[in-house]
């Protein structure tokens, strides 16, 4: 049943020092609220059991970004749209952009804040991973002061925090110290976009001279809270990563988690995920210690139009192309991919339908005009699981495509490596219920994940 207005009382004092003496007045009576995101859900499910509301919205105090040369703060009323489009996070905190892309659609992103969704002690928050592993420092605030929190020590098991009945999350600090560091991140759920993980994962390190000189990772939605995996990092830490290594990593992991069955997965299927997106970051590490391709080093040193030329047959939009270009040289193929999902997630959505209009249609061979002579070659490759479907399936494909277009203004768009027609078909069909946002966000991450296999590919022709 829906809860009823009447029933709650909500407070605006209008500044950070009137809400935090409201707070002090009645400990653990009022309820914080910034955007809303999570509290509107309980009170239009009737499960809101908090009467008293305290209004946080707009409180200048707490929307500040401060960059320094060691150091990011983010106000703790930060929106994730603020952070997502923020260059310094983009710049020095790519795997926290990435994070901040997830969390909702658009209209979720603009008013949803970060120190709610800390606060919210959600184990599936998608900050959360990341946060844990850029070590972050939580600024809490009462009327009595301010007290400094190592994130790491914030969550005390299941919606549990070390926040006190009067206090805020003033702000949150990370170091810059990860310039130079592979990250990875990755996020399961029922679909790409506006889906609370099944697994969540974030991770940064740094290869020497064949050994793991640094390593830290965040993961969520496999425990109470979200996890350090400092039992992982302990395994690999001074190692040279290895198979035997991983298979080590994998056991700690497993002793470490303590996964769940609920509505959105089942338990073994996230020890399983869980494991193997801890083998790909620490194969994507090890990949970082080798040094540069033949290909990467012959593309490093080439003139810098005929460089950024080259990149399109992996993505076609000339501004990621330029972009990636420009942030040469690159150490190691695996910086590489990293760098490319930064500049990609950083660009205007203008630059993504550049690059969506470099692909044929789903079951067609020939490609736009504007496509190099190699990615149309990729594309044919690319599709080969769909020509080999009976006539009915690829009528509807075609249909469907139509429908499609006909809606949303672009051709449809899906990593096709290995899906078959009617797997395809079912995507397609699930992705018209999308709103043009939430659509624009699932095509661009289609994209990005069609760039980084065709940078791989590109790397070995």
């Amino acid at each position: 049943m829906r809860s009823h207005p009447a029933e709650y009382e909500m407070a605006s004092p209008g500044s950070l020092e009137g809400v935090l003496l409201l707070m002090n007045e009645e400990p653990g009576q009022w309820l914080p609220v910034a955007g809303a995101t999570e509290v509107m859900v309980l009170f239009s499910a009737g499960k809101l059991g908090a009467r008293r509301l305290v209004n946080l919205w707009g409180l200048a105090e707490l929307r500040e970004i401060r960059e320094d040369t060691g150091s990011l703060t983010l106000g703790g009323g930060c929106t994730f749209s603020q952070i997502r489009n923020c260059e310094a996070v983009q710049r020095h905190f790519p795997l926290l952009a990435q994070a901040a892309a997830w969390t909702g659609g658009i209209a979720n992103q603009n008013r949803a804040t970060i120190a709610g969704n800390i606060a919210n002690a959600s184990p599936a928050a998608d900050s959360a991973p990341v946060l844990l592993a850029y070590d972050a420092e939580l600024e809490l605030v009462s009327a009595r002061g301010t007290r400094r929190m190592a994130y790491g020590e914030f969550h005390l098991g299941y919606k549990r925090t070390a926040l006190e009945p009067a206090e805020l999350i003033r702000s949150i600090t990370v170091k810059k110290h990860f310039d130079g560091y592979v990250s990875y991140g990755r996020k399961t759920g029922a679909r790409n976009a506006q889906a609370i993980s099944k697994v969540c994962v974030a991770g940064v390190g740094r290869v020497q001279q064949g050994r793991v000189q640094d390593v830290r990772i965040g993961m969520g939605a496999v425990a109470p809270v979200p996890l350090r995996l400092s039992s992982v990092e302990a395994v690999v830490l001074g190692e040279r990563i290895s198979d035997a290594a991983i298979s080590e990593a994998r056991r700690a992991l497993n002793a470490a988690i303590a996964p769940i069955d609920d509505i959105r997965s089942v338990a073994e299927y996230r020890r399983f995920v869980a494991g193997n997106l801890l083998e790909e970051f620490l194969r994507d590490l090890a990949a970082s210690g080798e040094g540069l391709s033949p290909a990467l080093a012959r593309w490093n040193a080439l003139p810098e139009m005929e460089a950024a030329e080259e990149l399109l047959a992996c993505c076609g939009s000339q501004r990621w192309a330029q972009e990636l270009t420009r942030l040469r040289p690159f150490g190691s193929d695996a910086v590489l991919f990293e760098t490319s999902d930064r500049v990609w997630w950083g660009l205007r959505s203008e630059d993504w339908e550049a690059a969506f209009r470099s692909h044929p249609r789903i079951g067609e061979r020939k490609a736009p005009t504007v496509a190099t002579k190699q990615s149309a070659a990729w594309s044919r490759q690319e599709q080969e699981g769909v020509h080999a479907q009976n006539a009915a399936t690829l009528a509807e494909l075609v249909r469907r495509n139509e429908e499609y277009e006909a809606r949303f203004g672009r051709v449809f768009l899906v990593c096709a490596t290995g899906k078959s027609a009617a797997e395809m078909l079912e995507i397609l069909k699930r992705r018209l219920e999308n709103d043009a946002a939430t659509e624009l966000r699932e095509t661009a991450e289609q994209q990005r994940q069609i760039t980084q296999l065709r940078l791989r590919k590109w790397l070995r022709v």
